[in-house]
């Protein structure tokens, strides 16, 4: 039996393989998460146990979309469940264009994906206040359109308008006892796609479906504690977190303490809807376990681990 580096748990962003600004037919998605794989195939030879959780924010977005303009033919399905199915096809192409990646660099690695469901509060105030992106940049025009049909958008870090969605924190990893197990066996895992399927549970402990979106690096940190994660890496398209960014006087930031990044983010230092939701998961992440959490771009993630890339977030 091979012997293991640690366990890595590497959040995908849905970005990664639905590039803004792009509109991506299946066969670009395909193609691009087969572009996207390189440093989660290096990382699997090198002896890590991988767990990938990948966001869905294009994605889902485009589903709703075609549930509204199908409407009229076939009976819309509610947001949780455009989630799960997201899940689904997002978690196939990944699993597909992985096995394939690994086959050709001689590895013969086994992966599965595992449909999450991640349990949320019924009672969380974000239900009611819109805050996660999803879908491509829309118009002003058919943002005035959505908001007189009491649909929320907003600007996100770029300034684009988008649509918004309630985003409640994750509590509990349901399946987290079976994507340990599969884990513990070196079966590289697909979980916790989109975020994860939200759910709550009722007065008598079952679990419902419920319409919402949790973000995917909140989530990927959960489960990293959960799963006992060494590694903890989020994968996004800026190669690190910036200070000033945007501004003439913008610079990387190779390391950060949980005390700097607090600091940092009481002082909106990190774009809401872009880099502060990743810098939050990183840094609750290392507060709960001391572990290592990377922020970086894909094609930097082997550097990253190497310690010449990325943005290292680091207990006080």
């Amino acid at each position: 039996m091979r012997k293991s580096r640690g366990t890595a748990v590497i959040a995908l962003g849905g970005n990664a393989l639905s590039p803004a600004g792009e509109r991506s037919t299946i066969f670009d998605q395909f193609r691009h998460t087969r572009e996207s794989l390189n440093a989660i195939v290096a990382l699997a030879r090198d002896g890590w146990d991988v767990c990938i959780v990948h966001g869905n924010g294009p994605q889902v977005g485009d589903e709703i979309v075609r549930n509204e303009e199908a409407r009229a033919t076939v009976e819309p399905l509610p947001l949780g469940v455009l989630v799960a199915a997201t899940a689904g096809w997002i978690g196939y192409m990944i699993q597909q264009s992985l096995e394939n990646a690994l086959r050709a660099a001689g590895s013969d690695s086994r992966v599965a994906t595992v449909l999450t469901q991640v349990v949320v509060s019924k009672d969380d105030m974000a239900l009611s206040h819109p805050s996660k992106f999803v879908g491509h940049e829309i118009s002003d025009q058919r943002a005035s359109e959505l908001t007189a049909h009491g649909i929320a958008t907003a600007r996100d870090g770029n300034g684009r308008l988008r649509r918004v969605v309630g985003s409640p924190m994750p509590v509990e990893i349901h399946e987290q006892s079976v994507i340990q197990s599969l884990l513990d066996d070196s079966v590289i895992v697909v979980a916790c796609g989109g975020g994860g399927i939200p759910v709550y549970r009722d007065a008598d402990g079952a679990l419902e479906g419920i319409d919402c979106v949790v973000d995917k690096d909140l989530a990927a940190a959960v489960l990293a504690a959960g799963v006992g994660a060494d590694m903890f890496m989020i994968v996004t398209d800026i190669d690190a977190v910036y200070a000033d960014w945007g501004k003439p006087t913008q610079r990387p930031l190779s390391r950060l303490t949980v005390d700097e990044v607090a600091d940092l983010d009481r002082q909106a230092a990190f774009g809401e809807g872009s880099m502060a939701p990743k810098v939050r998961a990183a840094a609750k992440y290392v507060r709960q376990t001391g572990g290592r959490a990377i922020i970086t771009e894909l094609s930097r993630g082997s550097d990253a681990v190497a310690g010449r890339a990325g943005t290292e977030i680091v207990p006080a």
